[in-house]
């Protein structure tokens, strides 16, 4: 296989751009400043996963499972799924080439206009028409699309059903994901969607538009250098104004420097070099870490649906010939135009096929021994597994988390965060939804575990937050890092340290973030042009196409 990845051989101590991160905020940035022609190095801490490699049994996602709480840390540090057990909140992150894109549902939505009027953001977010200028190319290379066939998806017709009960509508939102097959805008040629359902536990089919299949082999064919396993350690500035990024490898530390570094690390990631940058001398705002949102996040399940759901992943090959859909393909949305932090969209969900064996497991907890013996005897497909529902849900919380480093670990506080308003809202949705699948509402089936009973989200935000000065952000609305050093001006910025990510994000969104991280990405990179007086376009690549198992043949 041709990978996009380079030996560390390769890795040198000097660059115009340092991106760290490889999510949608990296790839964009990646993408963008190597067809401006800057000689470009992306640094990315988990593995590269090329199409066919993702876990699609139990033993072999178990080994890409690592785990942090307080107090303990298990599993491989290049895992693709993080999970970061908290006192207060539990956050899921992916790791890889392609951050989160790589495991997530892939939902692309825009979120309601009084988002981006709230006035928390810098006044030109809402302004400059750049950000909507960013949404066009972020649909142009993410390409979500709805499926065609969504509403006939065994699990979409038992939501649709509880739905028309409350006199709620079904929306098929869009999908990154490529239904028809072809070449995207990268010059990737990807295959049709099967409807496996296993987009969460990563796409061996190679359908789905993560950002390893799009910005990140636009990089490549345009000189970027992408290095796996890779994990940044601080951010330093230099004496000449240039910036130095301490790094840690399997060969040990090391030190690249660069002109401009982009801090890309996701949420979690790039807090912690901020923090951490800053505890060794980095002036910065003293708003760094705060304003962390979950989004208003939920994942919850039905137990016990009159009808079978179907929503339990089959995999690529597929276990058993059954149409699962996309991990998404359909949602109930609660709008409110009074009250926007009221919104809720309620999406049904797919259980991977890798977690498949021990999913009767989890729910023994919750006094579901009978069933979970049944599902073991019958398979997860046909027992009473069959009639799971799993619901993925949206809406819009407080931010009022926060990060600090306990020692050199990252550590989330949100004193009070399982009692948010928002989550007794959305109990009392999905409460009515399963009631009318004729299920039990189960909150969270590993409750009784040391899961305990905080609340999680597999949608970070927040952290490094945009703002319109130091004393309100921890960057402006370009993305650049307010300078926090005694005696600077309060919109002062450090010249070519960025952070481009999901931590930059004000407040909640009510809406899967992808879309929106990748926007303001593109946005971004649009000032970053006019500032520097570079150009360069987001055209698609005219060149023979690559497939998707070999996605580093565009460097060759």
């Amino acid at each position: 296989m041709t990978r996009l990845a380079r030996p560390l051989s390769q890795l040198k101590t000097r660059y115009d751009v340092i991106v760290i991160g490889s999510g949608y905020g990296g790839g964009v940035t990646a993408s963008r400043l190597s067809r401006a022609g800057k000689h470009v190095a992306v640094l990315e801490r988990g593995r590269e996963f090329v199409t066919g490699e993702f876990p699609s049994r139990f033993p072999d996602l178990k080994n890409e499972l690592q785990i942090t709480t307080k107090h303990l840390r298990t599993g491989p540090a290049t895992g693709l799924f993080d999970v970061r057990v908290g006192e207060d909140m539990h956050v899921l992150v992916g790791c890889g080439l392609g951050g989160g894109s790589l495991v997530n549902a892939g939902v692309a939505l825009r979120p309601d206009a009084r988002v981006f009027a709230d006035s928390v953001w810098p006044g030109q977010i809402a302004q400059d028409g750049l950000l909507e200028e960013g949404f066009a190319r972020a649909q142009r290379w993410v390409r979500p699309q709805s499926h065609r066939r969504a509403h006939e998806m065994t699990k979409a017709k038992a939501l649709a059903s509880a739905g028309q009960a409350l006199g709620r509508d079904l929306v098929a939102p869009p999908i990154a994901v490529n239904f028809d097959g072809g070449v995207n805008a990268a010059g990737i040629d990807q295959p049709a969607c099967t409807l496996c359902g296993d987009c969460c536990g990563g796409c061996n089919v190679g359908a789905k538009n993560t950002v390893a299949l799009t910005y990140l082999p636009d990089a490549a064919r345009h000189g970027a250098e992408i290095f796996t396993e890779v994990k940044a350690d601080r951010v330093e500035k230099m004496r000449d104004g240039s910036w130095r990024v301490h790094v840690n490898t399997a060969e040990g530390g090391k030190a690249i420097e660069a002109a401009v570094v982009v801090v890309s690390a996701g949420t979690l990631g790039s807090a912690e070099i901020m923090l951490r940058s800053r505890a060794h001398g980095l002036a910065l705002s003293d708003r760094i870490g705060q304003r962390f949102t979950a989004n208003g996040d939920i994942i919850a399940f039905g137990y016990g649906a009159k009808v079978p759901i179907d929503a339990v992943g089959v995999g690529y090959p597929a276990k058993v010939e059954k149409e699962i859909g996309a991990s998404v393909s359909t949602q109930l949305e609660y709008r409110d135009a009074e009250h926007l932090d009221h919104q809720i969209c309620v999406q049904e969900g797919v259980i991977p096929s890798a977690l498949a064996p021990v999913l009767p497991l989890l729910f023994v907890p919750n006094g579901r021994l009978l069933g979970a013996l049944k599902s073991l005897i019958a398979g997860v497909y046909n027992g009473p597994f069959a009639h799971l529902q799993t619901y993925f849900a949206v809406s819009h919380d407080s931010a009022s988390g926060r990060f600090t480093l306990d020692g050199d670990q990252l550590k989330l506080t949100w004193p009070g965060a399982k009692d948010e308003p928002v989550f007794q809202r959305l109990d009392k949705a999905l409460k009515e939804i399963v009631g009318h699948a004729g299920g039990d509402y189960v909150k969270n089936p590993l409750s009784g575990s040391v899961m305990g009973q905080q609340p999680a989200t597999a949608h970070p935000l927040g952290g490094c937050s945009m703002g319109r000065e130091r004393t309100d952000g921890v960057v402006n609305h370009k993305c650049q890092v307010f300078d926090g050093a005694p005696g600077a001006a309060s919109t002062a910025v450090h010249d070519g340290l960025y952070v481009i990510d999901g931590s930059v994000i004000a407040r909640s969104l009510g809406a899967n973030p992808l879309l929106t991280i990748t926007a303001i990405s593109e946005r971004a990179m649009l000032h970053f042009a006019a500032d520097h007086g570079l150009r360069f376009d987001d055209a698609a690549v005219d060149a023979p196409p690559v497939s998707v198992l070999t996605p580093g043949a565009v460097a060759a």
